[in-house]
């Protein structure tokens, strides 16, 4: 079974692109670490208080691959730079 969650966050202390990538880099460095999923940046590049992530994960049960994406929307929320605004998860 294929996850599949699109996440649009928004950034509001982020003032440069630079600033935007750190955060990011933290959030999916943190994912796939701790959770084992794939993770990538899907939309607004270059826009510095908007960004979308694309995660993915696979497993033997949908229920586990949904509580690994459910898991990792909790770990994105408690980040305090971020909010999450739009949420899509459907199996592929």
């Amino acid at each position: 079974m294929i996850m599949y969650a699109e996440v649009e966050c928004l950034l509001y202390e982020s003032h440069s692109l630079k600033q935007k990538r750190s955060v990011i880099k933290r959030i999916s460095a943190k994912l796939r670490n701790d959770l084992n999923v794939a993770v990538t940046e899907l939309d607004y590049h270059d826009l510095w208080q908007r960004t979308k992530f694309g995660i993915v994960t696979l497993s033997n049960e949908k229920t586990h691959a949904e509580q690994v994406i459910q898991a990792a929307l909790k770990m994105i929320d408690t980040f305090t730079e971020v909010e999450r605004t739009i949420t899509n998860v459907e199996p592929l």
